[in-house]
């Protein structure tokens, strides 16, 4: 193993530097771009969807905001790199790298009943996503040497312990926590200071987030199923399992986790999330491993 020869540094302050964000045409990653933007951030839109691209692009412009968009496609490691190279093109340099895209699988039935190409599709974007973001961004950000941050997205659901019904989600997201944890020994152990963080949505209102997640969209050709995919609305089937269960159903504004962000990487803080949301589920989850108890974990 080599030790780079220009470290790169922790992002200290924001204004005037460049950020790009996955999945930032709508849900979190909207949230994330326009807080930028009131930092005084240029930051680089990057999404499939060209529509809801086009959009968000042109409202943040017509608030002032320095946005560039850039269709991209999150599970090909070459749509990355073109966006990589289009970033550095328009602005010179990248600061913060969002890989936040992601998507809801609309798996069929349970575990035993899911085909390979729900997991197939499900990693592809959550998973091959954030590797992908690595892999493009990461060795010019070591070569350069500029102050620089990684945030990945994870969620509760996988990130601290499973609900048990999403098993393609849930394993996505704990993948991204471990990938994250290895990126950032690996970048102390050649003597960088690249800030890297794995954002849990959270903010201060504690609730359910209206991300656009939860509503599946169509597959790519290559991840077809041969039964149908799964196309009710997810987050009203949680709501009405929650008013069952008698929990009330709130929601976290999008822009509290966009503040989530960026007090983290002011603090270069590992791991984003509102402190007092996690902590029980995560002494939870210890315990039963410590007890060798059954993995029972609260569905909230």
């Amino acid at each position: 193993m080599h030790e780079c020869t220009k470290k790169g540094d922790v992002v200290k302050d924001l204004a005037g530097k460049v950020a790009v964000v996955t999945g930032g045409a709508g849900g979190i990653g909207r949230a994330m771009v326009e807080r930028f933007v009131a930092e005084g951030m240029k930051v680089v839109i990057a999404d499939i969807d060209e529509t809801l691209l086009d959009t968000a692009v042109a409202e943040i412009r017509a608030n002032g905001g320095d946005v560039t968009g850039v269709r991209t496609d999150v599970s090909r490691l070459e749509s990355v790199e073109a966006l990589r190279d289009a970033t550095y093109e328009r602005y010179g340099t990248v600061n913060v790298v969002c890989n936040n895209a992601g998507v809801a699988s609309g798996a069929y039935g349970r575990i035993w009943e899911h085909e390979v190409n729900d997991w197939r599709f499900a990693f592809s974007v959550h998973v091959y996503g954030v590797i992908n973001g690595i892999k493009a961004f990461v060795p010019t950000m070591l070569e350069r040497g500029d102050a620089g941050h990684i945030v990945n997205t994870s969620s509760n659901n996988g990130g601290f312990a499973p609900i048990a019904a999403s098993a393609t989600y849930a394993t996505c997201k704990n993948a991204v926590v471990t990938i994250s944890e290895c990126l950032w020994g690996q970048l102390r152990e050649v003597g960088s200071d690249i800030g890297v963080s794995v954002l849990f949505p959270t903010g201060k209102t504690k609730g359910l987030l209206d991300t656009g997640i939860w509503r599946t969209r169509p597959r790519p050709a290559e991840y077809v199923t041969d039964k149908p995919v799964d196309t009710g609305s997810k987050m009203q089937d949680w709501i009405k399992s929650m008013e069952a269960a008698g929990t009330p159903v709130a929601f976290t504004p999008l822009e509290e986790v966009a503040e989530t962000v960026i007090d983290g990487l002011l603090n270069d803080r590992f791991w984003m999330v509102e402190e007092g949301r996690f902590e029980d589920a995560v002494r939870m989850r210890a315990d039963v491993m410590l007890r060798r108890a059954d993995p029972v974990y609260p569905r909230g």
